[in-house]
Formats: structure tokens, C-alpha cells, sequence
């Protein structure tokens, strides 16, 4: 059921709401596909661990191949389904709002796509079924930016806890869906010789099995040196030579398998944060103080610890606490109803957000290409306005595979931020049904 300030509406009525909102027309009451998403939402998600996908993509075959084709195509759609549900519990406010309506009408275009799927039989049929993944996969791109951009809308209208949980549900969700979806395209273009460069580094699928912490974080920190916007801030700094050396120490051997992409986005972020900050305080110095980053090895974690001296996340006025800029809620966190904040998440949910490394690189490279000279273009792919994406994003990815992310602010020094990743590859996904 739909619930409202006042009471409840039927289910229908409320998806006859939401299709209105974005066709601004009549539709049918959906009675039919309502009983198929009944039936999908029954059933349970079947969750992975790292484990078994290494373990059965190691030593693919054409046989093994179709099974992996065929678990996704059964699988996506009762991952969607589960998701549609919680879209449809939503209270009758948050549907109508800016963003919620899009998600709505995507996930319930994948539900119906993907449920209709017939079965894949060759590797020509496993061909065609990826490319027919893959433009799933593109035209997800805005879920993310109108997810946070409803939600942010409809903030006075929901507990923040009642929110934050919904969030979490739909981005872990999400996640799982492209890692089984990425997992298997990747698996099919090994299989078929067409691999992607991993610099020789092992992987099976999208984990890498030997993953090289250390080599990842000094990716990360080179990106961030290399970025071609620095020279056109107005308020950054003027090359890369200005920013914040990164250090690193500890383990810096440790290696473990993980999921490569998930990890630098969670450094990436981590990183931009702490030589913005470390920048900002001590620009005017003779010299600015180093990032330093410290790997350690225990028998079940990999952490890696994050110490900048950026004066701190300076909270008080927003925030109650560090943690509260993992939330999706104006009521911990005051600056997800900013205009600025609003307005640039319109601008992410027209051109899509994957939440990844690559993106976010590619696209400074794009904003220089179109304007070197220009001073407010770094503010608008970098500094500012700052859409409030990447941290929680980060926390997300952190907590899938059952990780943590934890900050801790010394007001007027600095930020220490600690990141655990499971290293055994024995737990299970994250998502809730």
C-alpha cells in the first residue's frame, strides 16, 4: 500500500501517480504486471560471496557460461522486484517528488525486460544477452543522482532513519545488480579473447584476485595530481605541485582479492577530500603538510587509514557527528536542501552518474577539452558545489561485501578516516529483501 499523510491509497493508483508524473497522461491500472511483480518480489535474492564468484568463473567453459548468463537473467529481476516494492511502500509525498517517478519508471522497464528474457542456450544468444545488458546498464546511469535528488526533496516528509534505510536498500541493491551484471560481460569477454588490460595484474571477472592495495592508492593519488582542472580553479591551486604529497606506509605489500573498482573509488574520494581540505588550510604556508596512508594486513581485514592535518570536518554547524555525512537526511545533515546542492544534482540526473573512478576522470578531462581557460569549470566538476554523493556512495561500497568506513574529526588539526575490507571473500552480499 501506498501510505499518505492522511491514510493509505491501493498500490495501483499510487503507479498510476507515478507514470503520470513523468508521461503527464492516463495508463492502465497495471493489474497483470502487478501479479507478476507479486510473484518475483516472493521470491528470495539469492546472495554471493567473492568467493564463489572467483571459485566459478576461474575455469570457465561454454557450459559454465550459459549457467552464469542464465543465473543473471532469473536473478536481476527478482533484485528489481524487491526494490519496486520498496518504491511502492513509500509514502504517497515521496512518489510524486522530482526523481523518485524516473527510478520508478526505469526499474520497472528493466523488471519487465528482463522477466520476458528468454533463456540464453549458445555463446551467440550469451553474446546478444550481454549487449542486452550492457544498454541496461547505460540507461541506469541516472538512478543514482535522481535517487538522492527525490529523496533530498522529500527529507521533511521521512524519518532519517526511515530514509537513510531506504537508500541503503536501493544503492546496495544497485551495486549488486551491476556486479553481477559487470561480473558476467567481463567473464563472456575473457572467454571470447576479448579481455580487457589489466596491466598483467590477475583477475577472474571484475575481482582482481591478487589485488596490490598500495599500487591502487598511488593511482588514485596520481589521478588526483594529473587532474587537468587544477591550472583552471580560481580558488584551487594553481599545478599539482601545490597539493598535498601522499605517503604511504605499513603493509605495502598487502595484496587480497576484491573488487578493483570498488576499492579506488573509496580511496579516490577519500583522497580528494582530505587534499582539498589540506590545501584550503595551509595554502598561504611555506609548505603543506603530507597525507598519510597506512595499510595493514590483519588475518581477516585489510584496513587502510587515511591522515590528513585539513583542520578537521568543522561539523558543528551541520552535523551532529562525522557519520552523519554518510546520510541522505536534511535533519543530519543540513546541506542536502542547499540550492546549489539541489541544482547540481538536476545537472547529474540529466547526464547520469556510475559512481566510478574512470568517470569522474573522464569527465575533467572533457570539461578542459571544452574550455582550458575557463576559472568556474573546476568548481563545477570538482570543488563545488560538492552534490554529496561521493561519501555516501563510498560507505555503501565499503559495507557490500561487509566492510566499514568510520571518520574521526580533531577539530582544528585534522581527519583520520579508517576503511575495512574483508580480505577472506567469505561474506556474503549485502542486500536486504
Amino acid at each position: 500500500m501506498f501510505k499518505s499523510g492522511n491514510g493509505h491509497l491501493p498500490i495501483a493508483c499510487g503507479i498510476k501517480t507515478i507514470r503520470r508524473v513523468i508521461h503527464h497522461q492516463p495508463s492502465a491500472l497495471l493489474f497483470y504486471q502487478n501479479r507478476q511483480l507479486e510473484l518475483y518480489a516472493a521470491k528470495e535474492a539469492k546472495r554471493l560471496t567473492l568467493r564463489q564468484l572467483v571459485y566459478f568463473g576461474r575455469h570457465m567453459n561454454e557450459e559454465r557460461l550459459i549457467t552464469s548468463a542464465n543465473y543473471v537473467r532469473t536473478e536481476l529481476p527478482i533484485r528489481i522486484a524487491h526494490r519496486l516494492r520498496d518504491l511502492q511502500a513509500l509514502p504517497y509525498v515521496v512518489v510524486t517528488q522530482e526523481g523518485v517517478a524516473k527510478v520508478y519508471e526505469l526499474y520497472w522497464s528493466a523488471f519487465e525486460k528482463l522477466r520476458n528474457y528468454p533463456p540464453v542456450t549458445s555463446l551467440e544468444e550469451n553474446d546478444q544477452f550481454c549487449k542486452f545488458v550492457g544498454t541496461l546498464l547505460n540507461e541506469h546511469a541516472p538512478v543514482i543522482p535522481n535517487l538522492s535528488l527525490g529523496l533530498s526533496l522529500a527529507s521533511p516528509h521521512l524519518p532519517p532513519d526511515e530514509l537513510d534505510s531506504f537508500m541503503r536498500r536501493m544503492l546496495i541493491s544497485r551495486i549488486s545488480r551491476r556486479v553481477l551484471a559487470e561480473h558476467h560481460i567481463a567473464l563472456s569477454d575473457t572467454f571470447s579473447g576479448r579481455g580487457r588490460e589489466t596491466n598483467g595484474e590477475p583477475h577472474v571477472g571484475i575481482i582482481f584476485t591478487g589485488l596490490n592495495v598500495k599500487r591502487s592508492v598511488e593511482r588514485c593519488a596520481r589521478l588526483l595530481k594529473e587532474s587537468p582542472l587544477w591550472s583552471m580553479s580560481s580558488s584551487g591551486p594553481r599545478d599539482s605541485s601545490q597539493l598535498p604529497e601522499v605517503k604511504i606506509d605499513g603493509h605495502s605489500s598487502t595484496t587480497f582479492a576484491y573488487i578493483r573498482e570498488h576499492l579506488e573509488y573509496i580511496v579516490f574520494e577519500l583522497l580528494k577530500n582530505s587534499m582539498l581540505a589540506t590545501y584550503s588550510k595551509h595554502q598561504n604556508e611555506s609548505s603543506i603538510p603530507p597525507i598519510h596512508v597506512t595499510i595493514a594486513a590483519g588475518e581477516h581485514d585489510v584496513g587502510i587509514r587515511i591522515s590528513d592535518q585539513g583542520g578537521g570536518l568543522a561539523f558543528r554547524d551541520q552535523l551532529s557527528k562525522a557519520s552523519d555525512l554518510f546520510s541522505f537526511s536534511h535533519v543530519r545533515n543540513s546541506t542536502r536542501l542547499e540550492d546549489s546542492r539541489i541544482g547540481a544534482l538536476r545537472t547529474a540526473s540529466e547526464n547520469g552518474l556510475r559512481a566510478t573512478v574512470d568517470e569522474q576522470v573522464g569527465n575533467w578531462h572533457k570539461a578542459h577539452a571544452k574550455d582550458p581557460t575557463a576559472s568556474d569549470t573546476i568548481s563545477h566538476e570538482l570543488l563545488q558545489p560538492r552534490i554529496g554523493i561521493g561519501l555516501p556512495m563510498s560507505n555503501i561500497y565499503a559495507t557490500y561485501f561487509g566492510g566499514t568506513l568510520d571518520l574521526v574529526s580533531l577539530d582544528g588539526w585534522g581527519t583520520d578516516v579508517y576503511l575495512r575490507l574483508p580480505k577472506l571473500g567469505t561474506n556474503l552480499e549485502g542486500i536486504e529483501v
